[in-house]
């Protein structure tokens, strides 16, 4: 199975240019924890992605507002898969990567869907070549904590971003 028949096509976007209070209430409307930022909105050349965990850790409590950039808190260069990549190859990215969230984009770069967990589950359930124990498999890895995470608990928090 290929990703492009389990994504989430034509997600919402945002510029860098945009601020984290436009980020938030897009992922409001969109009822979304990322929203893959592009280049603009004419070419969706992706550039990075916005969590709802960049806004709070890399905004909030940086002290930065709701007028900050979208660029200031942004992951760039994020982990992706292209439209005929095989999901199984989607599922060992968001495994190794711990992200729950994948952008898909074509052979120029455009963004043109979101493979999530929630895909993989639904992609699982209609037996659409994921099993479940390959969606357990990825929802273990990705939910691992990463190196020292055990270490910060109760103490400060870190920038940490997971897709």
């Amino acid at each position: 199975m290929k990703a492009r028949e389990i994504m989430t096509a034509n997600p919402a976007c945002i510029t860098p240019d945009a601020t984290a209070q436009e980020a938030a209430r897009l992922m409001a409307e969109c009822d979304c924890g990322v929203i893959p930022v592009v280049e603009d909105t004419q070419s969706k050349r992706l550039v990075g992605v916005v969590t709802d965990r960049d806004l709070a850790l890399r905004g909030l409590a940086q002290g930065m507002g709701a007028d900050a950039r979208v660029r200031d808190l942004m992951t760039t260069n994020p982990n992706c898969c292209g439209l005929d990549d095989d999901v199984k190859d989607v599922e060992r990215t968001m495994a190794d990567r711990q992200v729950r969230r994948v952008p898909v984009v074509d052979e120029q770069g455009r963004c043109q869907g979101m493979i999530a967990q929630a895909d993989l589950a639904r992609a699982a359930e209609r037996r659409r070549g994921v099993s479940d124990k390959e969606v357990a498999r990825v929802v273990e890895k990705i939910s691992e904590p990463a190196p020292g995470q055990a270490a910060r608990r109760g103490g400060s928090p870190q920038v940490e971003t997971r897709l």
